[in-house]
Parts: C-alpha cells; structure tokens; sequence
C-alpha cells in the first residue's frame, strides 16, 4: 500500500474512532440517569487516554414554619437543588483535566470546576484553574458526601466565586502512604470589585493539613468524606486556613480576612454498625464590617461574583450518626444529628441549628433518600417571635 494510502486510511479509522467515541459518551450520559448501578466509564481515546463522564441530582420537599409567602403559614416547597453533569480525561495518568457544570437557581448552567492537572506522583501535584481551594472538611466533602441532607451553612463559610470553589492553583500530595495529605493555594479571593476592599488585587492564601492516624481516608485528591460506610477506620485530625490581605470591608475600610478551622472526623466499623464522630472549630477575623454580612454599620454588596459576607466570630459543629450494617431491602439506614453554632463578636449576637433525621443508603452516599428535621435559631432577628424557626426536608440524592 502506498504510504498518502496508508495515511488516508489511519484518517478514516480515526474519524470512525471519533464517531464512536461520541456515540459512546452520549450514550453513557443518558443512560446515567437510567441505570442505579453505573458507574463511571472510562472512553479510550487511544492507548494512553481516556475519558469519563458522570451525572449528580439532589431534589427535595421542604416545608418550614412560617415560611409561605404570607409569613405566618407553613410553606411546601418542591425544590431540584443541584444537577451537574461531571467529564474528566487523562494523558498517560499524569496529565489529567476536569470540567464539571452546576445548574443554578435561575437553570441556567455555569462552571463549576475547570482543572488543568499535572499528577506525576502521590506526594506532589499541581492543580490550576477553577476548583475547591484547601478548606475545611464541609467545603470539601460538599453536600454529596455529608451526612446530614443540608450543607452546614451556620458554621462553614470560607471564601468562594461559586459553589464553594475559586479560580487560582493548587499543590498538594498524600505523603507516607497518604498518612498525611496536605494542600497549599493561592487564589482571586474575596471582595474583588472597584468599591469594595479587594480592588487592589490581593491574592488569597489558603492551605490544609491533615494526619490520617488509622488508615488513610479513600477520598480522591485532598476531598474528604463525612462517611465512609466502613470501608476503612478513619482517624483524622486536619487544620486548615486562608488568609488575603484587603480581603474584607469597603474601599474606604478595608480589613485582612483570616479564617481558620480545625476538625477531626472518627469513624470503625463493629459487627453491631458502623458510628462515625466529627467535630469542628472555626475562627474568623475580619479586620472590617463585610458589606452585606447583616452586621451593624454593613453596607449593602455592590454587584459581584466574589463576595460572601464573612462576619468576625467563632463557630463549632458536632455530628454523630450510625449506619446499621443489617439491610432492609435495597440498601441501609444511618441515622443522624448534628449542631451547629455561632458567635458573632461586633453583635454579640448567636446563630445555632440542630438537625435530626435518618438516610437510607442504597449505594452509600451514591443514591440516598434522606429525611431530616432541622431547628433554627438566630438572634439577631427581630421581632423575636421569629428567631426560632424549624424545617422538614425529604431528599432523594443520585450520583452516577
């Protein structure tokens, strides 16, 4: 055969290639939703490639007291929380990339991570791009991989652009044999706008250090989990913190934003069930009145993609929760609590909720169903018939 035959025929089959290969991720997109036992595929892409793709739902029924639109009624509320569709290819397992969406309130569809990744071995990687900065365990489990249904939004509220994540690089690595794993970053930041604290452009700093005691925890990268079902007896200690120079207040009062936290995550698996045990302190300093953190003096946020409202104070979490290794049809329960507080320093005012509930685990946190009751209690709020308040949510939770 001549060699323009031979190339004209490797173009051929690398067309066919193409057309299969998108066949192939199409199909494995819809039939996500479909299938409660598919996991995610790898796609050849050649001999040293791959791709794979994946699909995550959270919906719920909500109903709180006095929250229906006249004030004084209990609200029913149908909600589709979270959709996200995930795709992640490889060169040779070290040059990896990430690129997942998030549905927003509004449905339309934004960038949640976009990671270029350079993985040349366990105990040193660089990440850049779009992606979770080093944080504490709630940021970093995410609310996939929490136990209770809700995100702890009392206590965790470290810095972000969007669903908990912020363009900027990351280096990180699971030396020892993962015993430790730690996380160092430099980020965009917060209060990035003309009016606010970060018009001069400081870089945020942000880093975690955690000490796997028993066996290393099998989350990928340097995430983490609220459960791990068993699978292993977890014993870690962590620190984490960011700190960015202007990073709160105003332009005319500015404030360096630290923030740091400390938490420990138990969890052994006994032929009665498997308990788990976490706990979590936070220390933020704001340095400035935050725009729109509801603070006496606060001013109202200008528009924005990077502004949080962070309040100076402290905060603590507790939760403890039991998976009953006996199955009930499809799959497990874990019953659940969890409290959370805090305290704010120029108000001197307290935020806390207690949350009770039970998941029925099918494929551990994979496809959950979960009921929860949750009671509020934020003093600040006037009058005061209001500062208590109370939910029940039914969720059902799927990731493929």
């Amino acid at each position: 055969m001549k060699p323009e035959v031979r190339s004209n025929a490797k173009h051929v089959s690398k067309s066919i290639s193409r057309k299969k290969t998108a066949r192939k991720l199409a199909a494995l997109t819809l039939l996500a939703a479909a299938q409660s036992t598919l996991a995610a595929e790898e796609i050849k892409l050649g001999e040293n490639a791959g791709l794979t793709a994946g699909f995550g739902l959270r919906s719920s029924y909500s109903s709180t007291k006095n929250g229906a639109p006249n004030g004084t009624s209990r609200s029913n509320d149908f909600e589709v929380e979270s959709v996200r569709l995930f795709l992640s290819g490889h060169y040779n397992k070290i040059f990896k990339a990430t690129f997942n969406t998030e549905r927003k309130a509004d449905d339309s569809i934004r960038v949640m991570d976009a990671i270029a990744q350079f993985e040349p071995m366990p105990e040193i990687n660089v990440w850049l791009g779009r992606m979770l900065p080093p944080s504490d365990r709630s940021n970093l489990n995410g609310p996939y991989y929490i136990v209770p249904w809700s995100y702890p939004g009392v206590v965790s509220n470290y810095t972000n652009l969007a669903v908990g994540r912020d363009n900027g690089v990351t280096v990180w690595g699971k030396p020892f044999g993962g015993k430790l794993v730690y996380a160092i970053g430099a980020f965009e930041g917060h209060n990035k706008h003309a009016t606010l604290s970060g018009a001069s452009d400081k870089l945020q700093f942000s880093g975690r250090l955690a000490f796997n005691i028993l066996d290393p925890e099998p989350a990928p990268a340097y995430y983490t989990g609220s459960s791990y079902g068993g699978s292993k007896d977890i014993l870690t200690v962590a620190v984490a913190g960011s700190t960015q120079t202007d990073g709160a207040g105003t332009l005319a009062n500015k404030g360096k934003l630290s923030i740091w936290s400390a938490d420990i995550l138990f969890e052994k698996k006994f032929s009665f069930g498997v308990p788990t045990l976490e706990g979590a302190y936070y220390k933020y300093k704001v340095g400035a009145v935050d725009c729109g953190s509801g603070e006496p003096g606060a001013t109202v946020c200008p528009v924005g993609n990077n502004i949080g409202g962070q309040v100076d104070g402290k905060a603590y979490l507790l939760g403890a929760s039991f998976l009953i290794t006996q199955k009930v049809g499809w799959g497990q329960f874990q019953p659940f609590v969890r409290h959370q507080k805090y305290d704010r320093s120029l108000s001197n005012t307290t935020s806390k909720a207690t949350d009770f509930g039970v998941n029925y685990l099918v494929d551990g946190p994979k496809i959950k169903v979960s009921a929860m009751y949750s009671k509020f209690d934020d003093n600040r709020i006037l009058p005061v018939s209001a500062q208590d308040t109370n939910r029940f949510t039914l969720g059902v939770q799927y990731i493929f």
